[in-house]
């Protein structure tokens, strides 16, 4: 049986998000507090505007010598980012991250993001279901 993104890959996972007039710092925070490396950003409806991953912020904050306590998400951010679905397959999205270089990637599901999915994540996943088929 194909894994599914849920729930073979992503299980109670809480979304970590801010709105798009957060700042850079806010985000930074963010991943610090909860140790992720990555945060969606949301419009005022809660509907997905954008993903900010730490490579974002060094390359688009760090680098350019921009104050993150001044910067806002939506000027950083990759905006309409690729999405996954709660029952995309995951060996299918473990290729389109891989051709596509992608670390993280959304669920999304009417609009509203239902979870996170990371490189490592599906890995992991992937893995544990070869081993329980003893391949």
């Amino acid at each position: 049986m194909p894994l599914k993104i849920i729930p073979d890959v992503v299980q109670n996972q809480t979304i970590h998000s801010l709105q798009e007039s957060s700042t850079a710092q806010e985000a930074a925070r963010e991943m610090i507090d909860n140790n992720v490396s990555a945060v969606v950003v949301v419009d005022k409806n809660e509907k997905l505007a954008g993903i900010v991953t730490e490579r974002d912020m060094t390359r688009r904050v760090v680098a350019e010598c921009l104050d993150p306590a001044s910067v806002v998400l939506k000027e950083i951010m990759t905006a309409k980012p690729e999405t996954l679905a709660p029952d995309d397959l995951a060996h299918e999205a473990l290729s389109r991250m891989l051709k596509r270089g992608f670390r993280h990637l959304p669920v999304v599901e009417d609009g509203h993001v239902v979870g996170m999915v990371s490189m490592r994540n599906l890995q992991q996943a992937i893995a544990t279901y070869s081993s329980k088929l003893g391949l």
